[in-house]
């Protein structure tokens, strides 16, 4: 898990943002067994303390290339 929060820590900071999400929720988007809406996808971010580019962009990318409309 990113940041070495626990699949339930996770969940846990999540359903804390107002996004109630369970753990099995959160193995099953990992794992892309379950959707991930936006919704899920911001709260997730904000959890982390990271951006949703940087979460859909993956770990090789590099900071200034998630810039979006060219700004």
């Amino acid at each position: 898990m990113a940041r070495g929060y626990s699949q339930r820590q996770l969940a846990a900071r999540v359903t804390a943002l107002g996004r109630p999400m369970t753990f099995t929720a959160l193995s099953r988007i990992e794992r892309t067994v379950r959707r991930c809406d936006i919704d899920d996808l911001v709260a997730i971010a904000a959890a982390l303390g990271s951006s949703p580019n940087a979460l859909l962009a993956g770990p090789s990318c590099r900071p200034e290339s998630l810039r979006v409309g060219g700004i």
